[in-house]
């Protein structure tokens, strides 16, 4: 596929001087810069796309060059148009940023020059999401709604009300920056600072968009997928790059930041990535032996309580716990044995009970060791 015309793809004339060159690739790298468009392959590449007609358009000799030969005079000037080696597939953000920071201004990250353009950020947000530990098992795709600031149909963003209704800034003269020299002891200093007047665009804003006043962005909302992954804790904050409020003026997006919160599960309890369930046998259970089924995040699981188990011993449920989210173990279901006391008795619950009372078998038995709870609970996590 044959490569576009750099004119084209910046929309200027041949004509253009560097200063129209430089305002149109501006324009374009913030409409296609990738923290505006988070996940879009096509931006990126007329991102780059962008990048490499300036950097032959800006160049005197590159021009003249491209102006005479078109593309095909390109292929010796630095490892392919625009030195990147091989097209706009083959360009490097890093390269671009490096070359162009100065354009892009502080707010794009690689262009830190003091005093160069500013591109409006919007602020990043902040939800909460809740789970259930049934979700926390698998992972979960989850659809918000969310209520922020998006980019302006009306005027693209620009909050302009059309593509003339702007005028060179008066304070900067269209530059973005203004120079000033303060006589100090060591003589002479000059400073240079992003312009008061139009914060760093070099234009101002001669008719503003009837919808926005001028800000380019205005309160809607947007339904965002949230991929959350198996074994999500409790006060884990994940970060969308890209899909915060929308930053003024054609500027970028801020990102969204989730906040899981953790749903209380009617029967289990969590401890990191296992989980404990309370199970309560009657006297006659635990000593004559049963089976009895007890709730997991699957379903149903039965387990055998032998005779004679005693009160708080731990059986576990290997597997039936939940996923470690930085690897691929997975914890156990501690299902934690309690015997129940009643508080009222027949009276022929209480006869049979008295006569049991005085029974060797139910009289404590000192010389045998019993393990406490704590012991029990340590030597199955040794």
């Amino acid at each position: 596929m044959s490569k576009k015309d750099y004119y084209e793809i910046l929309g200027v004339s041949k004509s253009a001087e560097a200063d129209e060159l430089k305002k149109a690739y501006r324009k374009k790298a913030i409409q296609f810069h990738p923290d505006k468009n988070p996940g879009n392959k096509e931006a990126e590449e007329k991102f780059k796309e962008a990048a490499e007609a300036y950097e032959v358009l800006s160049d005197p000799q590159k021009k003249a060059r491209y102006d005479q030969y078109g593309h095909a005079g390109m292929g010796n000037m630095g490892g392919g148009a625009g030195g990147y080696g091989g097209g706009y597939g083959g360009m490097n953000m890093e390269d671009i940023f490096s070359n162009f920071g100065d354009i892009f201004g502080g707010g794009f990250g690689g262009g830190n020059r003091q005093g160069g353009r500013r591109v409006n950020r919007g602020s990043n947000l902040r939800i909460k999401v809740k789970l259930t530990l049934e979700e926390i098992a698998k992972g979960v795709e989850k659809k918000i709604k969310v209520q922020k600031y998006i980019s302006c149909d009306s005027c693209n963003g620009t909050g302009a009300r059309n593509s003339s209704a702007y005028s060179n800034c008066k304070t900067c003269n269209g530059r973005g920056t203004v120079t000033r020299i303060q006589n100090t002891i060591l003589g002479q200093m000059q400073t240079t600072t992003t312009c008061p007047s139009c914060g760093g665009d070099g234009q101002t804003i001669t008719d503003k968009c009837k919808t926005c006043f001028g800000d380019g962005i205005v309160r809607g909302e947007e339904v965002i997928t949230i991929n959350i992954p198996a074994g999500a804790l409790e006060g884990m904050q994940m970060s969308l790059n890209g899909r915060g409020n929308a930053g003024a003026r054609s500027g970028v997006n801020g990102d969204l930041l989730v906040l899981i919160e953790e749903e209380e599960h009617p029967h289990l309890k969590r401890d990191a990535i296992n989980l404990i369930y309370d199970l309560f046998l009657n006297f006659a259970d635990v000593a004559l032996g049963t089976s009895i089924e007890v709730p997991t995040l699957e379903g149903k699981a039965k387990i055998k309580i032998e005779p004679g188990t005693p009160a708080g011993k731990v059986l576990r449920l290997k597997g039936k716990g939940l996923p470690d989210v930085q690897s691929y173990a997975k914890g156990d279901l501690l299902v934690n044995v309690n015997v129940w006391t009643p508080t009222t008795l027949t009276a022929d619950e209480k006869k049979t009970l008295e006569k049991l009372r005085e029974s060797l078998n139910f009289k404590p038995d000192l010389t045998k060791k019993t393990k406490s709870w704590f012991d029990r609970m340590k030597e199955y996590f040794e």
